[in-house]
């Protein structure tokens, strides 16, 4: 709740009054009751004790007007008259909508509350909630994502983590997301794990999302989560034309992708993908997702950022095709939907499927999947069709407008385009992206204000969260505790350790 106060002196106030005519009460009489029961309000907001007032002695007889009482010192409590009005942002629909309703409130009780002022309080100031309060009412609210409650706004986002020999994820793995979990993450988004497709990875330090050790090891990591307090979703992947062959885990696999071009449209080592490869890709996919709800994990989420495989046919620069999966925006998006509706088919009708995307690329940081919002729409609505419960839109910087003429961010367009949930990302916390985690540079710590204002009027519903919690185990628990001093800034030394 925001306060607002305004302090007016009894000088301020001593205006000429019309007389009442006849019997007629005043507006101040007339007012009388409402602002007795204002005055009560605000007291018990405030923590402030008002004075009681008494009556006012009945009219003199006598024609003589009555001797004025001698003006206080400018120095006396009694000089103030305090009147504080407390007015609670209001959310309503449509643009401007929270303006209009706060404006006439505002309004309406000034003409109240200054017709009938209440006398002095015995504490002259006020304690404005602080933005860490703030922070805490905001980030606390739980999230429903298809048959999923969340318990809070904040996610922690994928990183690529490289702890998990032989693809299966240790105790330092479960203990790893454990502790985020125990510390307030409401969400955990996995690192990316490799479908079961043998050309979906090039590391056999990245874990996977197949195998009996495999998956054994990721139901003692969702355990570890749900003990604490967290929801978990693996997000599941496969890197396409990013591969590099001979590469484990499977060595001899050939890099996949739509028309066999890498990132910067050079052809790589590998091939375009036939009829019989997309059919596998969708198989593993849905795979992957069907064993996610098995062994006890709360959703899924889909790559297609990045320029990995999902993301190389919905660009048009990585995707030369000219079947039914090249082309328009539409026709682009097509093998990601498929995708999406093969996994909706495995999984139960209330598990939640979330699809994570990018305008920019690994290698091509500056790239855009679209350059309008009818053309983010074209390729958005085919997958929200096919059973996408939520959109994880990854950014460099969440502050950054997409598109001109609107201070919507990409997360805020998917959302108004889609009517769906959506996430936010990008240097959160920080004071710089991630690129330059990569040659070792750190990041200092940087408010969050414009992303309450931003949750708070929703134009988007959960801030994924990156470094800093890679950085800061305990970086939820202390913005949930008002314990913003104690935030920690990012050092690329903690990429060398599950901490």
């Amino acid at each position: 709740m925001r306060r607002k106060v305004v302090f007016v002196t009894k000088r301020d106030l001593a205006r000429p009054t019309r007389p009442p005519r006849g019997n007629a009460p005043t507006g101040a009489a007339r007012h009388t009751a409402t602002a007795t029961a204002t005055a009560t309000a605000t007291a018990t907001a405030t923590g402030f004790a008002p004075r009681a007032r008494t009556a006012a002695p009945p009219p003199s007889p006598a024609p003589e007007p009555p001797t004025p009482e001698p003006a206080p010192a400018p120095d006396s409590p009694d000089v103030f008259w305090v009147i504080a009005l407390l007015s609670r942002q209001a959310e309503c629909p449509g643009p401007g909508g929270r303006w209009r309703r706060e404006r006439l409130q505002c309004v309406c009780t000034y003409r109240l509350v200054l017709r009938a002022p209440f006398r002095y309080f015995e504490e002259q100031s006020v304690t404005t909630a602080p933005s860490a309060s703030r922070a805490a009412e905001i980030l606390s609210r739980p999230l429903a994502l298809n048959g999923l409650t969340v318990p809070n706004r904040i996610a922690m986002a994928p990183m690529t983590r490289m702890f998990s020999p032989g693809g299966v994820p240790g105790e330092d793995v479960r203990s790893y997301y454990g502790r985020r979990a125990a510390a307030g993450v409401g969400l955990i988004v996995t690192e990316g794990t490799y479908v079961g497709h043998e050309s979906a990875g090039q590391s056999d330090r990245v874990p996977r999302f197949h195998g009996e050790e495999q998956l054994a090891g990721w139901a003692k990591v969702a355990d570890e989560v749900h003990a604490a307090g967290g929801t978990i979703v693996p997000q599941l992947w496969h890197i396409g034309m990013v591969r590099k062959q001979g590469e484990p885990p499977f060595a001899e696999a050939p890099a996949v992708g739509p028309s066999g071009l890498r990132i910067d449209g050079t052809e790589g080592t590998g091939r375009a993908m036939t009829r019989s490869d997309l059919d596998e890709v969708i198989g593993a996919f849905a795979q992957a997702a069907a064993d996610a709800e098995r062994i006890g994990f709360d959703g899924v989420e889909l790559h297609g950022a990045h320029g990995y495989l999902l993301d190389q046919f919905l660009w048009e620069h990585t995707n030369r095709r000219t079947d039914a999966y090249g082309g328009d925006p539409v026709a682009r998006a097509s093998f990601a939907a498929e995708i999406a509706a093969a996994v909706r088919e495995k999984v139960s009708p209330e598990f939640p499927v979330i699809f994570r995307y990018s305008q920019w690329k690994q290698e091509a940081y500056e790239a855009r999947l679209a350059e309008t919002p009818e053309e983010l729409e074209a390729i958005l609505a085919p997958l929200a069709a096919a059973g996408v419960d939520a959109f994880h839109a990854s950014t460099r910087r969440y502050w950054i407008p997409e598109f001109d003429g609107s201070d919507l961010n990409l997360a805020g367009w998917t959302k108004k385009l889609t009517g769906k949930p959506t996430i936010t990302v990008g240097s959160v916390g920080l004071d710089g992206d991630f690129i330059g985690a990569f040659q070792g540079e750190g990041s200092s710590v940087k408010g969050i204000d414009d992303l309450l204002d931003r949750l708070e009027r929703e134009e988007f519903d959960m801030v994924a969260v990156g470094r800093a919690l890679l950085q800061d185990p305990e970086w939820a628990a202390k913005v949930l505790g008002d314990r913003f001093g104690d935030l920690k800034p990012y050092d690329a030394a903690s990429l060398k350790s599950l901490s």
